[in-house]
């Protein structure tokens, strides 16, 4: 059935043992993205697209009518917020499946997530770890879900 669970009920990151498919992390605190932040992230990566970094050709030339946040820091934003309630204690991030950005975001905007625990399995060849798979949903302020997710994880079991 999956049980709801916040962020600040736990420590951070979990065994596998403590992983049950159905549950629901709601994960806190949200992060308003700033200009500065887009532009930052955007000179760090190499991402010089004036969509992102040039609000006069984002008001002029786009139908957005405004600077659109680089999707790679939305998705980096969200994942990071995932960290302590699901690979707090990964050995690895295995793969991300699928990533789906359904939404711009704006400067300004808040965003918030919640992470569904798909499967967990107990590795067949090392008993002291195994894999999650959990799908990430993130929304902004306005409650519009703007990016989504899914990824598996390695995770180590509980020591004996």
């Amino acid at each position: 059935m999956g049980r709801e669970i916040h962020a600040r009920e736990t420590r951070f990151g979990r065994y596998l043992e403590e992983f049950e498919v159905g549950d629901v992390y709601v994960h806190w605190p949200g992060k308003t993205i700033t200009e500065s932040d887009d532009h930052l992230f955007c000179l760090i990566t190499m991402n010089h697209h004036p969509l992102h970094i040039d609000a006069h050709y984002a008001a002029t030339e786009t139908h957005f009518g405004q600077n659109v946040v680089v999707g790679n820091l939305v998705y980096s934003v969200v994942l990071g917020m995932s960290v302590p309630d699901v690979s707090g204690k990964a050995i690895a991030n295995l793969e991300v499946e699928s990533l789906k950005h359904a939404l711009p975001t704006f400067h300004g905007d808040t965003v918030y997530a919640k992470t569904t625990v798909l499967d967990v399995r107990a590795s067949s060849s090392k008993p002291d770890r195994g894999v999650v798979t959990v799908e990430t949903t993130a929304w902004n302020q306005r409650d519009e879900v703007i990016c989504e997710f899914r990824r598996r994880v390695l995770i180590p079991r509980r020591p004996a």
